[in-house]
C-alpha cells in the first residue's frame, strides 16, 4: 500500500509501516527544517512539502494510506495542565486532505486524554464515509524505555475491516516490561549518554526535540500488520 504522511516529524509512523513489508511511502509533509533533513536522509526519493495548508494536490498525491499526528501543543492533557490548552489544532487540514484524496485507510495519532478532540476526529471521519477504530498503546509495551501513551484512530470505509483491526490489535502479543526511570539527576553524570542543554551540542538538542515528538516505529509497525491482516 502507498503511504502519504502528514506532520511527518522524523518519519516514525511510515518507518513502522514500511517495516511490515507491505507499505511504501510516496510523499511526506513536514514544516520543521531539521526534521525534513532527517526525512531526506532516510527517504531520499520521496517527495516532500513543507506545509499542510499549501499541500500541492497537483502532485497527483493519491495514496492508499494517509497517516499523521497533528501537533498537540494546544490540545493535549499536558497543555491543559500547563494552562495553555486552547483547542488550536491542524486536524481540520488533515481532515480536508483525507476528504480530497479519499484514501482506503486513515491513521491519526495523538496523546490521549482530550475526549472532545477525539470525538471531533471520529465524527469528522464518519462524516466523509469512514468507520473508525480507536486503539491505545504505550511505547513501553513494545520495549521502549518510556511510557508514551498514545491513541491511534484507524479508519476505513468498510466496517468489518475496522472491527478486524480493533480485534487483531488488542494488545501486543509479547509486550515488553516497562523500563524503570533512572534516578533523579542521572542525566547530569558523565557517561550517562545524555548531554546538558548548555554544552554547545545544538544538533543533539535538535535530535532530542525531534525524538521527543516522534512516534515509536514499533507501535506503527504493529498497527500496520493488523491493517494488512484485516485487508487480506
Amino acid at each position: 500500500m502507498t503511504v502519504g504522511s502528514l506532520f511527518s516529524g522524523i518519519g516514525g509512523i511510515e518507518l513502522g509501516l514500511e517495516r511490515t513489508g507491505g507499505f511504501k511511502t510516496v510523499w511526506q509533509v513536514e514544516k520543521d527544517d531539521y526534521a525534513r533533513k532527517v526525512l531526506a536522509k532516510h527517504w531520499p526519493d520521496v517527495r516532500r512539502h513543507d506545509d499542510v495548508v499549501t499541500f500541492p494536490y497537483r502532485w497527483n498525491a493519491r495514496a492508499d494510506v494517509i497517516c499523521g499526528g497533528p501537533p498537540c501543543e494546544r490540545t493535549s492533557t499536558a497543555a491543559a495542565i500547563q494552562g495553555v490548552r486552547t483547542g488550536e489544532t491542524l486536524w481540520p487540514e488533515m481532515h480536508r486532505i483525507a476528504r480530497i484524496i479519499n484514501p482506503s485507510w486513515v491513521i491519526v495519532e495523538q496523546p490521549g486524554g482530550n475526549q472532545a478532540w477525539e470525538a471531533t476526529v471520529k465524527s469528522d471521519l464518519e462524516g466523509i464515509g469512514y468507520h473508525v477504530a480507536r486503539l491505545q498503546f504505550t511505547a513501553c509495551s513494545f520495549g521502549a524505555p518510556h511510557q508514551r501513551r498514545r491513541v491511534f484512530f484507524v479508519a476505513n470505509p468498510v466496517r468489518e475491516r475496522c472491527e478486524a483491526v480493533a480485534r487483531l490489535a488488542g494488545s501486543p502479543e509479547t509486550p515488553g516490561q516497562a523500563w524503570p526511570a533512572p534516578p533523579r539527576g542521572t542525566w547530569r553524570e558523565a557517561g550517562a549518554g545524555n548531554r546538558r542543554v548548555d554544552d554547545g551540542f545544538s544538533d543533539w538538542m535538535d535530535r532530542l526535540r525531534t525524538l521527543g515528538k516522534a512516534v515509536v516505529p514499533q507501535v506503527a509497525e504493529w498497527i500496520g500488520r493488523r491493517i494488512l491482516e484485516a485487508a487480506a
